[in-house]
């Protein structure tokens, strides 16, 4: 099978792997589409993602849909052909974090494509995926595969939605228009939020945003834009830059809620911990997610207006060009590989 695999920055190859059978208790999947999320982008361009670095060869990609091919012996899973979505996640489910119902959290979880413990957990970039039965979700038959494949991302938005606590009716400042920050305003909107307001430094995500339910959108770049906006009661920071996060800290109410969803740079960035404190702010992370797969799912099978989210599909050949497009935010949201096999 061929499989995008991730060397060192920079180095990104489309290579021959020889593929799994599948093991008593796990599935094997034919991939039909991946989406390119910003860590594959960060290990590709940085050899990094945070904390975490590539020390050997890793294929990429967390964020996969496609057809079981085959079930390993006396496991029960979705009959072979069945449409499917790909959890990433296996927590250990024996820590006391994992006992508590935050199995997002455990630090024993193995995440496809993710150099966060060595040897690294290959990823979901190949045209063959085994993985554990429990991980694999059968799709409703009205859930068109191009839509599941955003189950991943929008299970991180919930997550972050969750982590935020009761929206409905609040106002709300998301930073970072990139497909989580899209995203999370489509779940904002589908949970009553009464204002949903989204800035970024390029026009074409805020496109997408305002197409994705934000009601209003600002470009960060602009000292004027939204002054008269503030201050709000939740702020969602999705972008992953320091100024975003200055950005939410500085324009929610006092005793309002800032949650921390994008991976901010390595080693320390600044933080406004005097604002925090006089305004008894509450600074919540969100990581991951967990059940919220099985919500996503349902909710792109409901029609959640994510669609504009999508904008490029590259073969898995032309694997380096789908990430260079990836990584331009001017024109590109979620890109996504097209890995099935070609018939002759």
């Amino acid at each position: 099978m061929q499989a995008c695999v991730v060397h060192t920055a920079g180095d990104l190859r489309v290579e021959y792997r020889s593929p799994t059978r599948p093991g008593p208790g796990q599935v094997t999947v034919a991939v039909t589409l991946g989406g390119i999320c910003g860590s594959d982008l960060h290990y590709y361009r940085h050899g990094r993602v945070g904390d975490f670095t590539v020390r050997e060869p890793m294929v990429l990609g967390h964020e996969v849909v496609g057809h079981v091919t085959a079930l390993g012996a006396d496991t029960e899973g979705p009959a072979i052909g069945t449409p499917v979505a790909v959890h990433p996640a296996t927590p250990c489910d024996h820590c006391p974090h994992c006992a508590a119902g935050r199995r997002n959290i455990c630090a024993d979880t193995r995440y496809l494509g993710s150099a966060a413990r060595t040897p690294h957990v290959q990823g979901g970039f190949a045209q063959l995926l085994t993985a554990p039965a429990a991980q694999i979700r059968p799709l409703p038959p009205e859930l068109d595969l191009r839509r599941a494949v955003l189950a991943e991302p929008l299970s991180v938005a919930l997550h972050a939605v969750h982590r935020a606590g009761e929206v409905t009716g609040k106002r709300v400042l998301v930073t970072g228009a990139g497909p989580i920050g899209c995203l999370v305003t489509a779940v904002l909107q589908h949970r009553g939020a009464a204002e949903i307001v989204v800035s970024d430094l390029l026009d074409t995500p805020l496109r997408i945003a305002a197409a994705s339910g934000a009601t209003a959108t600002l470009r960060a770049d602009d000292p004027e834009a939204g002054a008269s906006t503030g201050p709000f009661d939740i702020a969602v920071e999705a972008s992953g830059a320091p100024a975003g996060l200055r950005n939410c800290v500085e324009r929610v109410r006092r005793g309002g809620t800032v949650v921390l969803l994008g991976l901010l740079p390595p080693g320390e960035v600044p933080l406004l911990g005097n604002i925090a404190v006089t305004r008894e702010l509450e600074l919540r992370g969100a990581f991951r997610f967990d059940s919220e797969f099985d919500e996503a799912i349902g909710l792109l099978a409901q029609g959640l207006p994510v669609d504009a989210i999508v904008t490029h599909t590259f073969p898995l050949a032309e694997a380096r060009a789908a990430f260079d497009i990836a990584h331009d935010r001017a024109v590109a949201s979620k890109v996504l590989l097209d890995l099935t096999v070609p018939r002759d």
